[in-house]
């Protein structure tokens, strides 16, 4: 593509490359020069104008970010049409947005001309959201450049994760001087999280703090078929032998990880009993405001695993906010159930 002033007698189906307004003509920044344009700039006293000039296999800025957003569109997302340059990739259910990384990476390596932005991985996302954009930086890139573009995906980086478990049991341990409210307050913030996934509480299990009646607890829970079950322990977890791991070991399941690097959400357990995981929420979960809890209980829910790799990879980015909950935790002495 060439780029510069030119004649406005020789700018006739040209690209502007910026607005000009001279007298009552204004011809706007991207969009072809009509010999009526010229005519009319000329009239107005204007002599040249700064315009882009396709060359033979030069791809047009909407027809390139199109073909690009389409290749990279997934399985739950929709390209809409395109314009200056840029092609939108939008959510077309509720889920998580899954992204290969060094496949995006790739792509802006490949010319500055080309561009490809996303939200954060696994990002709960509705239907209709903006998930990505494809953004062609010139008026038209060549054609081999578009090519390596599309060289480089082998499949779609992009996909929505559609939400796959839905019946979900809730067990709170109790001990004495923790009040029946807190357990109802708890239980209806977790039934605003389950909401958008779709999911719902199917079980509400309140039982004394020990393991046997926990074991008890979420045997029940996975002969009704549950697809997930979360425990809210009346104490924090503090260790693989506290009651809430030693219960789902004695249910039959397994306790996979106990701890994430991820403040608020420090003490959240990952076990399974059969094929029904089960989450220990840390005291962080008892209030809306994100923490830990809802990285891993979205993740579930949209039936991704969720391995030790993938906990120690939240460490990067898992400093959040503080929640109303916990208030200076992390410059003073914070109680055990605040993690």
């Amino acid at each position: 593509m060439r780029f510069g002033p030119v004649p406005v007698a020789q700018a006739v189906g040209l690209v502007a490359a910026h607005s000009v307004r001279a007298g009552d003509v204004v011809v706007r920044k991207g969009r072809p020069i009509g010999a009526d344009d010229a005519r009319a700039l000329a009239a107005a006293g204007l002599h040249e104008i700064v315009a882009a000039a396709l060359e033979p296999g030069d791809v047009p800025e909407d027809e390139a970010a199109g073909r690009l957003a389409a290749a990279c569109a997934g399985p739950g997302l929709e390209v809409a049409a395109p314009f200056t340059g840029r092609a939108n990739l939008h959510a077309t259910g509720a889920g998580l947005l899954t992204i290969d990384r060094p496949a995006v990476d790739a792509v802006n390596a490949v010319d500055e001309a080309v561009t490809l932005a996303t939200l954060t991985p696994f990002k709960p996302v509705v239907p209709g959201e903006m998930v990505a954009t494809v953004k062609i930086i010139p008026y038209a890139v060549p054609g081999a450049v578009l090519d390596r573009a599309l060289a480089v995906l082998r499949r779609p980086p992009l996909a929505v994760a559609p939400y796959r478990l839905s019946r979900v049991a809730a067990v709170s341990t109790l001990l004495p001087g923790l009040k029946p409210s807190v357990v109802d307050k708890t239980l209806r913030v977790l039934a605003e999280r389950l909401a958008p996934a779709g999911a719902r509480l199917v079980a509400d299990a309140r039982i004394p703090h020990e393991a046997a009646s926990l074991a008890a607890a979420l045997a029940g829970a996975a002969g009704e078929g549950a697809d997930l079950a979360v425990v809210f322990g009346a104490s924090a977890i503090a260790d693989r032998r506290d009651v809430i791991p030693a219960g789902i070991e004695a249910a039959g399941g397994t306790v996979e990880h106990l701890g994430m690097p991820v403040d608020p959400g420090n003490l959240l357990l990952l076990g399974r009993l059969g094929a029904m995981p089960v989450i220990g929420a840390p005291g962080c979960a008892r209030s809306p405001k994100e923490n830990g809890f809802d990285w891993v209980l979205h993740r579930l829910l949209a039936g991704l695993p969720v391995t030790r790799a993938d906990v120690i990879g939240f460490g990067v980015g898992g400093l959040l906010m503080e929640i109303v909950s916990r208030p200076q935790p992390r410059g003073g002495e914070a109680s055990e159930d605040e993690a």
